[in-house]
């Protein structure tokens, strides 16, 4: 289990994209499961924060996002830290189609999708996951999951970081239904992480709604570790 007191602000890191990570997650997660030069992917980039410690551990690195703003903010980011390391792309870009990216050419996919429509990141992008309903998001999800697997080279890792959801006092179980996706795509699962959520801007309004409705707060996300095996291994799977 992870838990992060202090979300982490050194370089240009910052809490005020929605729903961004802390930089301890990709970090800890570059640090483990690549090597120096390796060519980190994030197809959800946000505000940059996968790419800017991939530059600041040496390693390459490849941002991409439907959003136009997200790829301004993350270039920004990258300037304002002043990275020896700029071996980086960022580029405009839809994650259920990485067609300028070679197969079996990276290194590590190390990404924080978003969850169905909690947060919406745009009006009327096309293309914006977030605005997809929950049988519309899984949809968008396994071609998500697809082009991970072909782009990932053998033996290396695919971290993805994924929360639950809350229908009418119910748990949607966003997570695990995202986990079998990506297995089923044929990912290896190697690690399931809890980290703990903290600094939620909505807690408060929930606090209430979760004590008349009688249902605990939703206080964790899944940061789910896949491997892509090689050949053998995969092919007894099939």
């Amino acid at each position: 289990m992870w838990s992060f007191p202090k979300r982490g602000d050194w370089l240009s890191h910052r809490g005020d994209y929605r729903g961004n990570w802390s930089p301890h997650v990709p970090k800890n997660i570059i640090l483990m499961y690549s090597e120096e030069n390796d060519v980190v992917l994030d197809q959800f980039v946000g505000s940059g924060t996968t790419i800017l410690e991939a530059c600041r551990l040496g390693r390459k690195s490849i941002g991409i996002d439907i959003n136009k703003d997200a790829i301004k903010m993350s270039i920004d980011r990258l300037k304002a830290s002043s990275q020896k390391n700029n071996t980086y792309i960022l580029k405009k870009h839809d994650a259920r189609n990485l067609n300028f990216i070679g197969s079996e050419s990276i290194g590590l996919i190390c990404t924080h999708p978003p969850y169905a429509n909690i947060i919406k990141y745009s009006k009327d992008i096309e293309g914006d996951i977030s605005l997809l309903e929950e049988e519309q998001f899984y949809k968008a999800m396994k071609f998500v999951a697809k082009e991970s697997f072909r782009v990932l080279k053998r033996d290396k890792y695919c971290a993805i970081l994924m929360g639950d959801m809350r229908r009418n006092g119910y748990i949607v179980p966003l997570g695990f239904n995202v986990m079998n996706i990506f297995i089923n795509q044929g990912f290896s699962l190697k690690e399931i992480i809890i980290k703990e959520q903290r600094n939620c801007k909505s807690t408060n309004k929930w606090k209430k709604i979760s004590k008349d409705r009688r249902f605990y707060l939703i206080a964790h996300e899944y940061l789910f570790v896949f491997r892509k095996d090689n050949i053998k291994n995969i092919e007894k799977f099939k």
